[in-house]
């Protein structure tokens, strides 16, 4: 069995030519989102894949560039599709807050009975760094990593052989120690501010002082509209582009 993943989106919370940062995992046992921000359903509707395809949501925090088109698929899953629920996969941290805080406003809808996050969705909590199976093959351990200081922010192990950042800062120490030496993960994808002081996400400049057999392993995502002027500039780290598949494992 082969799982792959193909990127949704490759831009930053602010591009505007380019989708939000969001993929899909595809194998013989299923669809599964990685994030879905409010251009993902676009996207897939671009590559022909309807809601219904999708078997499973995995949320890594409650950006709207990461769960701006959870009403949209909610919806469509609703009145287009026979109510089907798709499974959502979450930490306890972001289940307590996701309905409250994001979602509740423009879905909450007590005539029809739809007043909590479980009419819409399956809810599936994944314990923090413990490995879950999401599909038959396809298993995914949530870590905690820092992007806003005291709000909740997971990035993914995949088959414990690849590293998705979604957004975090910047962590040398986490990249060489647990990342390459200890798990050996042959592909990274990490997310890259191109210029600018890395506040919040890992920025070109920090990652370039990442040591070449790291950098070998980088593509590079959630980068900005003006990603054509730093072609040449990555060292030996790559930009991943919409729609680009990657094979992640046989």
């Amino acid at each position: 069995m082969s799982l792959q993943i193909q990127m949704l989106g490759t831009g930053s919370a602010f591009a505007k030519t380019l989708y939000n940062t969001s993929a899909l995992v595809r194998s013989t046992n299923g669809n599964v989102l990685i994030d879905c921000g409010y251009s993902t359903p676009k996207s897939l509707h671009e590559i022909n894949i309807q809601p219904d395809q999708i078997d499973g949501i995995i949320i890594s925090h409650i950006h709207a560039d990461h769960v701006g088109g959870l009403e949209e698929m909610a919806f469509r899953l609703l009145y287009e599709f026979n109510h089907k629920k798709t499974k959502l996969f979450l930490t306890k941290s972001i289940a307590s807050i996701l309905w409250e805080n994001t979602l509740k406003g423009g879905m909450y809808n007590p005539s029809d009975g739809f007043t909590r996050i479980e009419d819409y969705f399956e809810i599936v909590l994944i314990d923090e760094h413990m490995p879950t199976e999401i599909l038959p093959g396809f298993t995914v351990e949530m870590i905690t990593t820092m992007h806003i200081p005291h709000k909740p922010n997971y990035s993914l192990f995949i088959n414990d052989q690849t590293f998705y950042s979604a957004d975090t800062q910047f962590n040398a120490e986490l990249l060489t120690q647990e990342v390459v030496n200890k798990r050996n993960c042959h592909t990274i994808l990490h997310d890259c501010q191109l210029s600018g002081h890395g506040a919040i996400h890992a920025t070109l400049e920090q990652l370039l002082t990442l040591p070449d057999d790291i950098q070998e392993r980088i593509y590079l995502m959630h980068y900005g509209d003006n990603m054509m002027n730093y072609i040449g500039k990555t060292g030996s780290m790559r930009f991943i582009q919409q729609h680009e598949v990657l094979i992640l494992s046989k």
